[in-house]
């Protein structure tokens, strides 16, 4: 009977352990998959994780192997997603290399239509809709690979200090907005990494 009982307090123990062991992998699951929707874990090799930038913004930081240049990239990412793609959100990325700003990108996270339109080096370029708090205008951004467009540097400036930002493209599947919230930036953080600095746009 002893021997019963003992079995039946072994079999019991066992079963809660695994229970329990279950509801830690779930959490565990739950806990990467929050990290990696919220943007904190790093997608690039060498790239540490990112920290917290100030509102929706992120900051990574990384050194080049070869040249040991120091790199910042800041990433925000937008509210919504497009059609062709619920699970990746259209985000803006900052890239600065040894404090100076080399690229301002929009990614949409879809693939983009061909360019509709020559920059003044006659660089393909695809023309969107942007406003910035009260205001919009045309833009022609170049197009790169058909994958993100090279955003200008006044609009780029324009966003940093603004409460609203949203992008309307061209997409294959018709004209999408993109919309970002990017007030609560740390742009003494951006200006020491990239420096760049928040200028609101022109009226007109």
């Amino acid at each position: 009977m002893n021997d019963w009982l003992s079995i039946l307090k072994t079999k019991r123990w066992m079963g809660v352990t695994k229970l329990c062991g279950s509801f830690l992998v779930l959490v565990s699951l739950a806990a990467i998959a929050l990290f990696a929707q919220n943007g904190s874990m790093s997608p690039y090799q060498g790239e540490k994780d990112g920290v917290s930038a100030g509102g929706n913004w992120m900051q990574f930081q990384s050194e080049d192997k070869m040249t040991g240049a120091k790199k910042a990239r800041f990433e925000l990412l937008a509210n919504n997603y497009f059609r062709e793609d619920p699970d990746y959100k259209p985000r803006v990325e900052l890239y600065c290399e040894n404090g100076k700003l080399k690229l301002a990108e929009f990614n949409p996270g879809v693939r983009l239509p061909p360019p509709n339109r020559p920059g003044f080096w006659g660089q393909p370029q695809l023309e969107v809709m942007v406003r910035i708090d009260n205001t919009h205008g045309y833009h022609g951004w170049n197009w790169v690979q058909g994958h993100f467009l090279s955003m200008d540097k006044g609009t780029t400036r324009g966003m940093m200090g603004a409460q609203i930002f949203n992008i309307e493209l061209p997409t294959r599947s018709g004209r999408q907005i993109a919309e970002f919230s990017p007030q609560g930036l740390d742009v003494d953080a951006v200006r020491k990494q990239c420096d760049i600095t928040p200028k609101k746009p022109s009226q007109d």
